[in-house]
């Protein structure tokens, strides 16, 4: 099976596994943007650990799910957002003001939309997450 998305079969899978509440979901392959993706989701609380398995495959992730994601999801196209344009795409996938996260690729890295705001930096708007 070819997969032409790792970032939204990422998140499909996550969200699934919430839904049926599993206590860890496996998928693959892995990259460094799902990983770095993986982290920043872990940094703000909203899954476990993450451990990377190579299999000499492409490697899968095993990610711990802890029943805090609600609903997420990739952006597909992956808008590039201006700094100022932030909060209007903030209103469009979050449900509610201070809830959620966009997750938006910098120059400086993968961050949330609030640190992008902070720091005036635009990106390429990759997921949500809430």
């Amino acid at each position: 099976m070819v997969q032409l998305d790792i970032l939204s079969n990422l998140m499909s899978a996550i969200k699934n596994a919430e839904m049926v509440r599993k206590k860890y979901v496996v998928v693959y392959p892995a990259s460094k943007l799902a990983i770095n993706v993986l982290k920043v989701l872990q940094k703000h609380g909203y899954i476990g650990e993450i451990e990377v398995i190579e299999d000499g495959r492409g490697n899968k992730i095993r990610v711990e799910l802890i029943g805090r994601i609600n609903n997420c999801g990739a952006v597909r196209p992956r808008y590039p957002v201006k700094k100022d344009e932030i909060l209007s795409f903030a209103k469009r996938y979050l449900p509610a003001r201070d809830v959620g996260l966009l997750i938006i690729s910098t120059s400086k890295g993968i961050k949330t939309h609030e640190e992008c705001i902070n720091e005036g930096l635009g990106g390429v708007l990759l997921a949500y997450v809430y």
